[in-house]
């Protein structure tokens, strides 16, 4: 049996499958988005209202998942007391390389910085996903870490990427699933773990809460 769902964004003028329950999505990320359609998830996209300014007091390796639990919680919040919530996923993804985080570049010349830096070397990639249930009004998580090795790269080739302009909003200034790609010599990890959405892990999480993509 199929039902149309005019009011979710991914979905619109399109039929889901009526065992799919929809998902509240904390992101505006067009490639998380697009994970949530190749696993036909139906979803509505709102957006947290968090600081995600990082104390230095905070261990890189605990941003991640304290942020995403925030995203989930503010969604939470916002919503009118008398909304059915079922489920609001979030995800936070962050770069760690020498035990500082690489965040969004705020400009061109940061993006050529941060590109500078990771040349040639290996850097780590965290995301944490979280996941409310309103089941049981309780929030669990799943982290996936991979690691990146950058070619080493000439003044001129990151010249030419950051003037891509695919820096713009990417963790680090790259995007791995595009350009980035071309400069990537090794991954121990999972791509979409770098793209913001680990896959298996986002699998694994909704089936322990007794969400399931499988008809």
């Amino acid at each position: 049996r199929w039902v149309r769902i005019p009011y979710l964004s991914s979905f619109k003028d399109k039929d889901v499958k009526i065992f799919m329950e929809p998902v509240i999505l904390a992101s505006s990320s067009p490639r998380r988005q697009d994970i949530l359609k190749l696993l036909h998830i139906p979803y509505q996209v709102i957006m947290p209202n968090i600081d995600e300014t990082v104390s230095p007091s905070l261990p890189a390796e605990d941003v991640p998942e304290i942020f995403a639990r925030e995203k989930v919680a503010a969604v939470v919040h916002s919503l009118a007391a008398d909304r059915e919530i079922p489920w609001v996923l979030a995800a936070d993804t962050v770069i760690i390389f020498n035990n500082k985080i690489y965040g969004k570049p705020s400009d061109q010349e940061e993006a050529t910085a941060f590109l500078r830096e990771l040349s040639g070397k290996t850097h780590t990639v965290k995301t944490v996903i979280a996941l409310y249930s309103d089941r049981t009004k309780t929030t669990v998580a799943r982290e996936s870490v991979t690691e990146v090795t950058f070619k080493e790269m000439s003044e001129r080739e990151i010249e030419w990427y950051v003037e891509t302009g695919e820096w713009h909003g990417a963790a680090g200034g790259y995007r791995i699933q595009s350009l980035a790609s071309c400069f990537i010599k090794k991954i121990k990890g999972t791509t979409s773990g770098v793209e913001g959405l680990p896959i298996s892990e986002l699998y694994d999480i909704l089936a322990s809460q007794g969400y399931s993509i499988i008809e």
